[in-house]
Order: C-alpha cells, then sequence, then structure tokens
C-alpha cells in the first residue's frame, strides 16, 4: 500500500530551530536536535532539515547540528541548505544522513542533479523548488533561488520535469507565497507539479488545518506534505494529523 506521510520540517538558523512567514520574520522554536527526537517518538513518518541561511550567508550546512539531530532518531532525514557540489553531499553521508536536498546549486548547475543521483542513487536524492506565482511564466509559477530571494526566471513545472530527467528521486516544491501563513498549501502549483511527473511529490508551504493536508494529497496529488508551523507551535500531534487522514481514506502508517 502507498502510505501518505507526514513530515515535519526543521527550519535551522544558527543552529536553532526557527520558523517565519514567507521566509522572514524568524521566531526561535528551540533546539532542533530535541524536537526531531520527539517527532520521531511521536509518529512521524520523515522529517526534513533545512539550514535556510546557508546559502545567503555562503557557507556549508551547520554540520554539528546535524549530527546531533541524526543521533536522536530513528526514521529517515532529508538535509538541504547549503550543499554546492558532491563533497558537501558525501560529507553529510558520512554523518548518516540518508537522503540529501539541493535547490539554489541545482538551478546554478543542473548537472549537479545528475551528478549527486549518480553518487548517491536517485532514492537518496530530493529537489527542492522553491515558486512564487507568477504572470510572465506559462504554468503560472516561477522558481525562486536563494532562500526566496530571487526569481530565476524558470518556469517551476518545466524545471520539475527538467529534474526529473536529470535523475532526481523527489521533488519538495515550497510555495513562497504561503509559506508560514497557514491559510492552506498553493493547491494549483504543487498539482501542477505533480501531474507533470511521475516522482513523489511533497507538499510544502502554508499548512495551517488539517484540512489543508487533506486538500495537498487528494487536490494537490502530493504524495507527503511537510508540516512546521501546525506542528512546531503544538496546534496539532502527529497522531491527530494521521488520524485525521485516516479518516477520510488516506492510507497512513500507523
Amino acid at each position: 500500500m502507498e502510505y501518505r506521510r507526514i513530515i515535519p520540517c526543521l527550519d535551522v538558523k544558527n543552529g536553532r530551530l526557527v520558523k517565519g512567514i514567507n521566509f522572514v520574520d524568524l521566531k526561535d522554536v528551540g533546539d532542533p536536535a530535541e524536537n526531531a527526537a520527539a517527532y520521531s517518538e511521536a509518529g512521524a513518518d520523515e522529517l526534513v532539515f533545512l539550514d535556510i541561511t546557508a546559502t545567503l550567508e555562503n557557507r556549508q550546512t551547520m554540520l554539528d547540528a546535524v549530527k546531533r539531530t541524526v543521533a536522536r532518531i530513528s526514521i529517515p532525514l532529508t538535509v538541504g541548505g547549503g550543499i554546492r557540489n558532491v563533497d558537501d553531499v558525501v560529507t553529510l553521508m558520512d554523518l548518516g544522513v540518508p537522503k540529501v536536498s539541493i535547490n539554489t546549486a541545482a538551478v546554478s548547475n543542473p548537472e549537479f542533479v545528475a551528478q549527486a543521483a549518480e553518487t548517491i542513487g536517485a532514492a537518496n536524492l530530493v529537489v527542492a523548488i522553491d515558486t512564487r506565482r507568477s504572470e510572465q511564466m506559462p504554468s503560472g509559477f516561477e522558481v525562486v533561488v536563494r532562500g526566496g530571494t530571487e526569481g530565476a526566471g524558470i518556469d517551476a513545472v518545466a524545471w520539475a520535469k527538467r529534474v526529473e530527467s536529470l535523475g532526481a528521486g523527489a521533488i519538495l516544491p515550497t510555495s513562497m507565497d504561503a509559506d508560514g501563513m497557514q491559510t492552506g498549501y498553493d493547491l494549483p502549483m504543487t498539482r501542477a507539479i505533480a501531474d507533470a511527473v511521475r516522482l513523489p511529490v511533497i507538499a510544502s508551504g502554508g499548512a495551517g488545518t488539517l484540512e489543508h493536508l487533506y486538500e495537498a494529497i487528494t487536490e494537490g496529488h502530493a504524495d507527503a506534505v511537510l508540516v512546521a508551523s501546525i506542528a512546531h507551535f503544538g496546534t496539532f500531534t502527529i497522531d491527530q494529523m494521521k488520524s485525521y487522514l485516516a479518516e477520510r481514506g488516506v492510507p497512513v502508517r500507523r
């Protein structure tokens, strides 16, 4: 059975877990390793750890925070932020990280997707695509890079298809417009990408209610949902999220 996954997202800045709105106005919400351990224990399917300022600050991922997080959990972890080349990918793998997520570096050098997939296997490579609405793009959605600060002038759906052809194993599209707003995922964007590729797609950006999770799967055609604010601030537990989906016929791992 194809389970739909609940994946808490740990946005990390300066080694601390943070959450903001539209990628800014960040609030400190604790230690990433502590929170990761709690989510692992609570039944989350996977975790995503994003060093959200690494690219802007032109530095590597904070390896100490990653190492502490890996040591505390028993579920798969995807790490992204500041991964610029294959050496960075290998460094994370050596720390015990099972999956990596690349974003800005992939847009700058698409061949990096193929190199990373060859190095660690497609199943372990997630390509994150940050998007914003744009009437200039054929799909209506533009790729943005460098922590959501710069438009790349690339159509988000076309880019999703390209990274699939280069060897990505999953796609993580985040709506910069919806991020942290808790008004719901960008369903048209999520669905446009999910329908254009054969890869698993993880909906991201904007979850505020349990219904939003259900909509991302049923209307957005997502294989998994990334959650942050509603989990970090105690709005809903992982069990409540899974129970809500299960009651509505969505297969989840209990």
